[in-house]
């Protein structure tokens, strides 16, 4: 039996409703999703946030008007009133609610401008702000400021405040007078705090650092794999270094732009292992990336690479979804420019990464490998099975 669309209480299921609403969100270009009454009553009866901003209602037994996201009680469809705008409610007569605050940014939008306030804060601050002023100028708990803040940036206050700390010592110690000058200019209370996490945060001693990587001895040696040439390059920490291409000399030159100051030198019998490890991984896609790694990267690149490797062989992840792992829904563009900076093929599976319509996207090496590795990966995976 067709639904005749007349809504006359508050007893037609949400089930019919929310059908109907998404039939009327398949409507001719240009036509809002929430351009009728029985979409908007769906909206309000299932408090989607999706609707805030489109239209408002109103409750004639309260003399409120609400987002349809409010989390009040719902009314009776026959209290119910709907208005394109805020104007329009209020000129209606109806005031704005004080649960949802209709009149107020959204609450979405609200938190994340708080948090944005939070983040300058803390990036102008000579030392890490106390956490109890942060969330008091946010006008939140402690505890609910530091959740927000974690949710809308992927990282805890302390962890955005060290970061930017590292940010600022990377930058400052090639130009600072002494490493001293630079330990502190970048907000560290000590040089004794800083020494304890230099080689977390720099990757070597912060005199090598400050030199351009002078005196950093990086082993490498460039060979063939079923993909081309393969570089394989690794400090004494672990691998630094994977590439691929189609010339060995771009290859080692590539190696030579990344560290201008380091010195390079030609890997022994003992690297070799290392290697073969290496060119296994690339032939043997799906073998397990076990390899120790010495990556570089700023917080955010470190954790995109670090949900790279959740990736299971033979299957894949949208960018969009990479980006709600590490907690950043929105950052789509700097999760993809995270994967384009990923300095070792294949042992970061950034191959692995697609587009939302199923297309491959760029990969760094040249799609061509991008699409060998990730079949070679399904036909693993199904004889596996």
């Amino acid at each position: 039996m067709p639904y005749s669309g007349c809504v006359t209480d508050g007893a037609v299921t949400q089930s019919r409703e929310q059908t109907m609403a998404l039939a009327l969100a398949k409507t001719p270009q240009g036509r809002s999703t929430f351009a009728t009454e029985i979409a908007r009553w769906a909206a309000v009866r299932r408090r989607d946030p999706a609707a805030d901003g489109h239209f408002y209602y109103s409750v004639r037994t309260t003399g409120v008007y609400c987002r349809p996201s409010c989390a009040a009680r719902p009314a009776r469809r026959e209290n119910v009133a709907f208005h394109d705008s805020r104007t329009a409610a209020e000129a209606a007569g109806f005031r704005p609610c004080k649960r949802c605050r209709p009149d107020a940014p959204p609450l979405v939008a609200r938190r994340t401008a708080a948090v944005a306030r939070a983040c300058r804060a803390i990036e102008s601050a000579e030392t890490i702000p106390n956490l109890a002023a942060l969330a008091r100028d946010a006008g939140m708990s402690r505890f609910h400021f530091h959740r927000v803040f974690k949710a809308v940036t992927g990282l805890t206050p302390r962890g955005y405040a060290v970061a930017c700390r590292a940010r600022r010592l990377r930058a400052g110690l090639p130009r600072a007078g002494n490493v001293t000058e630079a330990i502190y200019d970048a907000g560290f209370g000590s040089s004794g705090r800083f020494y304890a996490v230099s080689d977390a945060l720099l990757g070597m001693k912060p005199r090598t650092f400050r030199a351009g990587g002078a005196g950093a001895a990086i082993r490498f040696a460039v060979g063939q794999c079923t993909l081309g040439a393969i570089l394989i390059a690794a400090t004494i920490n672990g691998v630094c270094t994977i590439l691929l291409g189609n010339d060995p000399e771009r290859l080692v030159q590539d190696l030579q732009d990344r560290f201008p100051q380091a010195e390079l030198v030609g890997g022994d019998s003992a690297f070799e292992t290392l290697v073969a490890r290496g060119v296994a991984l690339v032939d043997e896609s799906g073998a397990a990336t076990d390899l120790p790694l010495d990556l570089r990267g700023t917080a955010f690149q470190q954790r995109v690479w670090q949900a790279l490797r959740t990736i299971p062989p033979g299957a894949t992840a949208t960018y969009g979804e990479i980006a709600r792992r590490v907690g950043r829904p929105r950052a789509v563009r700097a999760v993809a420019q995270a994967c384009a900076a990923n300095p070792v093929a294949v042992a970061i599976p950034c191959h692995r990464v697609v587009r939302r319509d199923g297309g491959l996207g760029g990969y760094r090496w040249g799609i061509e490998r991008k699409r060998a590795l990730l079949a070679r990966e399904a036909k693993n995976r199904s004889r596996a099975r």
